[in-house]
């Protein structure tokens, strides 16, 4: 992915790549993953803007904190950009990073001038009975038995069952993938669903005044891709699926994401 500076704050592990001068990036991961599941679009991203893809408490890098509750995750990363004084940044979440996207911009609206937002799902009501695989995982008692034993193949099945093309997982995602606790997993889940199930990411985003790409994959298996129509009552909301692909389409068709995300990003300049 080229030249990058790591650092940490606030707890959490943080990656820098692109020139520093050039517009800022934030790049939020989903819950079970890691800042490394931005892997296929940062060389593309980076040569416009200085991107910051971040591993949120208790993934990849970042060790585990008191509360994942979404509020108090955005509040970490409200702290993260306070530190680097970066002015208002394009926010990018993926998934459930979709909602710390959205709660970072509802807490500190003078932190974020856009949104954009890839495969998260709207409600709780828009998600799509679960691949056997991610059941098996996340399901107690056997969960708790397979997480502390789960092999690497077990984990690129439970990547890559959420997608509709066939996708390479590298070595480190897996491994960032590993260091996930299996309470905290559960917690995450649970702390994200209570989020949309107070009020739905589309309410949310309506009551900010906020430019909004919302990127859809036409074949997603964890949520209802009808469910991203949702988006479209939302003021200053562009919403884009993509045919044939499933819930990582950073990974299923990466040079049209990011494609997507630099549009975006440019126009909001």
């Amino acid at each position: 992915m080229g030249h990058e500076d790591v650092t940490h704050s606030h707890g959490m592990h943080v990656v820098h790549h692109g020139p520093r001068q050039a517009p800022p990036l934030l790049l939020i991961h989903g819950s079970g993953s890691s800042g490394g599941s931005w892997s296929p679009v940062v060389p593309a991203l980076s040569a416009r803007h200085h991107v910051i893809r971040v591993d949120l408490s208790g993934h990849g890098h970042s060790p585990p904190a008191p509360s994942y509750d979404v509020p108090e995750q955005a509040g970490r990363l409200a702290a993260v950009l306070d530190e680097l004084t970066l002015g208002r940044v394009t926010a990018v979440g993926h998934s459930s990073g979709g909602y710390i996207a959205t709660a970072l911009a509802e807490q500190r609206p003078d932190l974020v001038g856009s949104l954009a937002l890839i495969s998260s799902g709207p409600s709780p009501d828009a998600l799509l009975p679960q691949p056997a695989v991610l059941r098996a995982l996340i399901a107690p008692p056997l969960g708790r038995l397979l997480w502390s034993i789960r092999s690497d193949s077990m984990l690129r099945r439970g990547m890559t069952s959420v997608c509709n093309r066939p996708v390479e997982i590298p070595d480190e995602l897996i491994a960032e993938a590993r260091s996930i606790g299996y309470r905290t997993f559960r917690t995450v889940l649970r702390r994200n669903t209570a989020y949309i199930a107070e009020r739905s990411v589309p309410e949310r985003l309506a009551a900010l005044d906020v430019p909004v790409l919302v990127i859809f994959g036409a074949a997603d298996r964890r949520w209802d891709p009808s469910s991203a129509h949702r988006y479209e009552t939302v003021p200053n909301a562009r919403v884009e699926q993509l045919p044939g692909i499933g819930h990582l389409p950073m990974f299923e068709a990466p040079e049209e994401t990011g494609e997507l995300l630099l549009d975006f990003a440019a126009a909001r300049r």
